[in-house]
């Protein structure tokens, strides 16, 4: 029985003695024939400690591909030998240090332009590339050849030789078959509009196939807001085809916010509306159709009914038409009707352009003419030209990072039987900087001009309130020229809730009134996404520069966009 018991002993022992053994760290010290520096230590990124033999041994052999990246070419590992019972040493054979190489390449692969993003030296023959850098370039020409169909694409630098100290190598290249995008299959939401993916997205069948560029039409498409995708798109490559798969799911995206009142009016005991209602259809029948109409009243003082109805992309082509009505009514002074009709074109999926035709005629309410006040019957018509240009961004609250929207109107006005020429512009741009997650800056600049002989009241901008310079009643100011700035300093504190700073200011000259003013407001904001929808709190106050600051110039503005 004690024989039994000193065998376990020793067993244990020597199992605890082994286990020590294995679990003992190794260490590795390299050395040259010339001193490495440490801040070549540094960028080689060399492991010292290992648990295994096997793992040390790796890393040594791994040392020489690292040092020729760095232009020593005749790296070599010469010789690995223990030190100590834990601690082996690496001796290197470096060789000289090239900084260039130069690389002959076939002028029909890649264009002068395309290699000057790389090198600073580009004949039609050759280029010249840091030996430091040639990795990450030699990648950026592999990417060049990805976006152009060739998805299997690989380069490398072969028959290095070196001739009077420099370094020369050909680019090869393997994999050369140029894919095409053949067929694109939509999952989930089969009725999506096709026409969406030509025009819109880009994603046309016949292109050269780039995954990159697929991913970010994949992007365009999730912010419609009418369709979203329920996953990466996936692409199945057979001998001759290539077949990219969209997995979408359609959307709920009509918009809806209003109050209305209902009051009589203790003068003529008519009934009247006030409050607003903003309704807007998207893609209800699956060709991307939109219909908008808002109203907006505040009793005696003005309405404002806008009817909106656009048809994109008609008969598959890039081609849309658009008709418009506005009406706006100012107390008992005068009524004013719009009419648009237009038809887009479809540049690519971030710009478009438009022409068509504009008419206007407004109608003097008053019965006696008030001093100050030059309004006038009259009819307009205007052939308009315009375009926009959006770029999106990956963000549920601000989808759109910069746009730009430009309009001309060239016509005539006329007024008890004289015609008068005008031209009207109308500029609109803003744009987003994204410092962090968390943290962005909003800039929009609105600015219009009439030019004419003479000018009417009711002709001129109407400009105020949530959607021009807030603090300021809406509508409230009129202007033959008008230039705002709105800026916001926004900080988010999720994709549901996020802050920012109101600074408006705003220049605008009515020429009827000889007026040049300059407006300027301040506040502070909050978006907030609540079950019914995005909530909008501003409160703001607006002043001029010939004003002091009143506190009872401060405005609330407030609004609740609900989709169903």
């Amino acid at each position: 029985m004690k024989s039994v018991f000193y065998i376990f002993l020793y067993l244990n022992i020597y199992t605890l003695f082994s286990h020590g053994l294995l679990a003992q760290k190794l260490y590795l010290e390299i050395s040259a024939e010339k001193p490495i520096s440490e801040t070549l230590k540094d960028s080689l990124s060399t492991t010292t400690v290992f648990n295994d033999y096997s793992s040390l041994q790796e890393e040594a052999e791994r040392v020489p591909t690292q040092l020729q990246r760095f232009g020593f070419i005749a790296a070599e590992l010469k010789s690995l030998s223990k030190k100590t019972d834990t601690t082996y040493h690496a001796f290197y054979n470096m060789g000289p240090k090239f900084t260039y190489i130069k690389v002959n390449h076939n002028n029909e692969i890649f264009s002068r332009k395309q290699l000057q993003r790389i090198s600073n030296e580009v004949t039609d023959n050759y280029f010249i590339l840091d030996f430091e850098t040639a990795e990450q370039a030699l990648q950026e020409l592999n990417n060049l050849q990805t976006e152009n169909g060739n998805s299997f694409a690989r380069l490398r630098l072969g028959n290095l030789i070196i001739e009077n100290n420099i370094v020369i190598a050909q680019l090869e290249t393997e994999g050369e078959q140029i894919r095409t995008l053949d067929s694109i299959v939509v999952k989930g939401y089969e009725k999506f509009p096709k026409s969406f993916l030509k025009y819109y997205a880009g994603l046309k069948k016949g292109k050269p196939f780039s995954k990159t560029k697929l991913l970010k039409q994949n992007t365009i498409i999730d912010n419609l807001g009418f369709a979203s995708t329920t996953k990466s798109p996936e692409i199945l490559f057979r001998k001759e085809t290539t077949v990219a798969y969209l997995y979408l799911e359609k959307q709920n995206n009509n918009l809806f916010d209003g109050i209305l009142g209902f009051a009589t009016d203790e003068t003529t005991q008519r009934l009247q509306l006030n409050g607003y209602i903003n309704l807007e259809l998207n893609n209800n029948l699956n060709f991307g159709e939109q219909l908008i109409v808002n109203y907006k009243a505040d009793g005696n003082e003005q309405q404002n009914f806008r009817a909106k109805v656009t048809m994109p992309y008609i008969l598959k082509s890039p081609f849309g038409v658009g008709l418009e009505l506005k009406i706006f009514k100012r107390d008992s002074t005068f009524v004013t009707t719009e009419q648009l009709a237009q038809i887009s074109y479809q540049i690519n999926p971030i710009s478009s352009v438009y022409g068509g035709y504009k008419g206007y005629e407004s109608s003097n309410l008053l019965d006696l003419a008030v001093a100050g006040t030059a309004v006038e019957d009259y009819t307009s018509k205007f052939l308009i030209t315009g375009g926009t240009l959006v770029l999106p961004q990956e963000s549920a609250l601000f989808p759109k990072k910069t746009e730009l929207q430009l309009q001309t109107e060239i016509g005539s006005r006329e007024s008890k039987g004289t015609n008068e020429d005008q031209l009207r512009g109308l500029v609109t741009i803003n744009h987003i900087f994204n410092l962090n997650a968390t943290n962005a800056i909003y800039l929009q600049n609105t600015t219009g001009a009439l030019l004419s002989d003479t000018y009417f009241t009711n002709e001129l901008f109407r400009f105020g309130g949530i959607n021009s310079i807030r603090g300021f009643n809406e509508n409230s100011i009129d202007a033959s020229l008008y230039s705002v700035l709105n800026t916001e300093y926004r900080y988010i504190f999720n994709q549901g809730l996020y802050l920012h700073s109101i600074i408006d200011l705003g220049y605008f000259e009515n020429d009827i009134l000889e007026v040049k003013e300059k407006l300027y407001s301040f506040g502070i904001g909050l978006g907030l996404q609540t079950r019914g929808g995005l909530l909008r709190f501003n409160l703001a106050n607006g002043n001029s520069e010939n004003q002091d600051f009143r506190f009872s110039n401060t405005k609330i503005h407030l609004s609740l966009t609900s989709r169903f």
